[in-house]
């Protein structure tokens, strides 16, 4: 659920199929460029030269198949949507929740790793496009999470008008608080205890579609 996964002359639309071969190569040396300067220097510190000189495509090609950092942020992040990321299934609503809970912990508790991910979310504070292009990574991520409730009402551990996506955001919510507001460490503890709340909110109804 976290969002690390992360040519034709114009920048195919977010979410359309692209064409394997080079281009693909291409597409997938730039995005892993733009993670490798994200996770050294930040969203501030990355540069175009930057990514030329990691990804072996000139900065000239750079400019004129993502226009700029904007368009390849939000390009590693369309790709970084694109991987095979499903969510848990453990065989309850209150184990799919608490693993939920644990992969946030779990993929920020290595720094290297979060790296580009806290970049990412330092992004969309600065630039509109990196905005809507996080927006749309973790809408798209939401919306693979209905087979959690999906699988929770054929159980009947749940409404079957339980808003997928509200429950999902209520599991994180507290761990990205402390992760991006409060600046407070989180662990496994606070994982379960975010996992129990949402699991209990789900039993009281408070995520049902009204």
């Amino acid at each position: 659920m976290t969002n690390e996964g992360v040519h034709a002359d114009e920048r195919p639309a977010p979410g359309t199929r692209r064409p394997g071969g080079r281009t693909a190569r291409t597409r997938a040396a730039v995005r892993d460029a733009v993670l490798s300067g994200l996770s050294d220097h930040g969203y501030p510190g990355l540069t175009i030269e930057y990514v030329a000189e990691h990804s072996g495509v000139h900065k000239t090609t750079l400019y004129r198949r993502w226009g700029g950092l904007e368009g390849l942020m939000a390009d590693a992040l369309d790709l970084a949507g694109e991987d095979a990321w499903t969510p848990p299934d453990t065989g309850s609503l209150e184990g799919d929740l608490r693993a939920l809970a644990h992969e946030v912990v779990d993929a920020f508790a290595d720094e290297s790793k979060a790296a580009a991910p806290t970049a990412f979310v330092a992004a969309s504070f600065q630039s509109p496009r990196a905005a809507d292009a996080l927006r749309a990574f973790y809408a798209e991520r939401f919306s693979r999470c209905e087979a959690v409730v999906t699988r929770a009402v054929e159980r009947g551990e749940a409404d079957r008008d339980t808003d997928a996506a509200a429950l999902v955001r209520a599991v994180s919510a507290p761990l990205m608080l402390r992760l991006f507001v409060t600046r407070e460490p989180i662990d496994a503890a606070l994982a379960d205890q975010s996992a129990a709340v949402a699991l209990a909110a789900t039993r009281a109804g408070a995520f049902t579609r009204r």
